[in-house]
């Protein structure tokens, strides 16, 4: 009976104690935040920072978080981290957070949310818990040396805290994981631009070309060659550099006019998220003014040149060496500064690039154009057959069967119209059953005129379109093919 009491007055008096250290230890931290903040508030920047510091250390030795501080910029440039987090935590926000910054700019139509000053955020990689906290305090500057001004400026950065046992995951994988999404994220986002040459330099405007492989008229093969095509040649980097090529892709795409190829080429840009580049030859004049456009280039981008057959007079090789035996000094733009600027040194100033000729006649251009390594996939983009009329018929009525298809699919097989020429007759009514009527009306003319066997050459339909020529082998072509 004695040792119970004994145990139970020892039981008490330990839980008093207990109470005393907690409520200590409570005011400790209490008095900590309390003089956390008056050091912030009050203290100059200089020896606000020392104090912090050493506040941090202090409690670090007690606790089991670690954290990380990521500022807005390093010295006189940005810090790419702070970028890539604020871009990535913006896809993160949740209904519950109290407090979010909103903005909107005149390129875009949705409404940004972001974190606010001192909005915490909580994100979760590989079973750890990551406390996200944006914090800015405005600065005092020091004008010029006579002091008559001072200006104020932001200091931004953000607080990322976690448990210490997670720090090598942190570093090794969260961070670079934050860094590779906000790329993607960026990718997404950004707006794709169309430059144009004048003389030696390029002028953007923004893209605005709607079109994507899901709403080409094209057959359903070729529409895929090229989507796998597409898909191969961005994923190759260590590939072309392995076997010592530069990392490019040659695109020829013909067929007569109408049929297509400058919305191909939107939708491969739309796809791709890459840039274009449409060079005018007739704005360029020299071979010299060439090199320095390539070099204006950008990566990720499509170089394009359409019409090459009668966009300039390419002459050829043998012409192009009598004119240098004769005037060494002639640097007006010819066929072999065409070549170079192809596939010569000078194209391995970018990469991740395509470059993509168009023509309404393949017949007239030079061989030396259209061999591997220059122009690696060769486009047949002909008259519009059942399965382009389809796709089009379900864009713009959104149908997908209808009594006058058969009818119409049948005309297709027997006269010559392009996708241009279908499209528009598709276009000049809401109501389908006035479209299809005026679509059969024009077939029916065309058949009239006397155009009812050129239709039946099986190169010019659509169903007959993949003429793929010079796949990814043409990489291993030996140096007899090159000029």
């Amino acid at each position: 009976m004695t040792k119970a009491l004994f145990g139970i007055i020892f039981l008490i008096k330990a839980i008093e104690s207990t109470k005393k250290y907690l409520t200590t230890a409570a005011s400790i931290a209490a008095s900590a935040m309390l003089a956390r903040t008056i050091v912030d508030e009050y203290l100059p920047y200089e020896l606000r920072t020392i104090v912090s510091s050493g506040f941090d250390k202090l409690f670090g030795r007690f606790s089991s978080e670690h954290t990380i501080v990521i500022q807005e910029t390093e010295g006189l440039t940005s810090n790419e981290l702070y970028d890539a987090s604020s871009t990535y935590l913006r896809t993160r926000i949740s209904s519950n957070m109290r407090r979010l910054r909103a903005s909107k700019n005149e390129e875009k139509n949705s409404i940004t949310l972001s974190l606010d000053d001192g909005e915490e955020l909580i994100d979760a990689f590989q079973g750890a818990e990551y406390k996200w906290r944006l914090i800015s305090q405005q600065e005092n500057q020091g004008g010029n040396r006579g002091g008559d001004f001072s200006s104020n400026s932001e200091v931004r950065w953000f607080e990322l805290t976690f448990d210490k046992k997670y720090k090598d995951v942190t570093l090794d994988s969260y961070l670079p994981h934050i860094l590779e999404k906000a790329k993607e994220i960026k990718a997404a986002d950004r707006r794709l631009k169309l430059y144009m040459n004048e003389y030696e330099s390029w002028s953007p405007i923004d893209l605005q070309h709607p079109a994507t492989f899901e709403t080409l008229a094209m057959e359903a093969d070729l529409k895929k060659t090229i989507l796998e095509d597409l898909a191969r040649f961005v994923k190759r980097k260590e590939y072309y550099k392995r076997i010592g090529k530069a990392w490019k892709r040659g695109y020829l795409l013909f067929g007569p006019p109408g049929t297509g190829k400058s919305t191909l080429i939107a939708a491969m840009a739309n796809y791709l998220r890459f840039d274009i580049y449409d060079l005018d030859l007739k704005e360029v004049g020299m071979n010299s003014s060439l090199k320095r456009l390539l070099v204006g280039m950008t990566n990720k981008s499509l170089l394009v040149i359409e019409d090459i057959d009668c966009s300039i007079d390419l002459k050829n090789r043998d012409e192009d060496k009598e004119n240098e035996s004769n005037n060494s000094n002639d640097d007006k733009i010819s066929l072999s500064g065409l070549l170079n600027f192809i596939d010569g040194l000078w194209s391995t100033s970018g990469e991740e690039r395509i470059i993509v000729f168009t023509t309404n006649y393949k017949e007239k251009l030079d061989p030396a154009l259209l061999r591997p390594g220059r122009m690696d996939m060769h486009i047949h983009m002909g008259y519009c057959g059942p399965n382009s009329f389809r796709v089009l018929v379900s864009n713009y009525h959104a149908i997908d069967e209808h009594p006058m298809f058969e009818e119409i699919e049948g005309l297709l097989k027997e006269v010559e119209a392009t996708p241009a020429e279908v499209a528009e007759q598709l276009m000049r009514s809401d109501d389908v059953d006035v479209a299809l009527e005026g679509l059969i009306q024009l077939l029916q003319g065309k058949r009239d005129e006397g155009q009812g066997n050129k239709g039946n050459r099986e190169d010019d339909k659509d169903d007959k379109l993949v003429v793929v020529e010079n796949k990814e082998e043409g990489l291993e072509s030996s140096a007899e093919d090159h000029c």
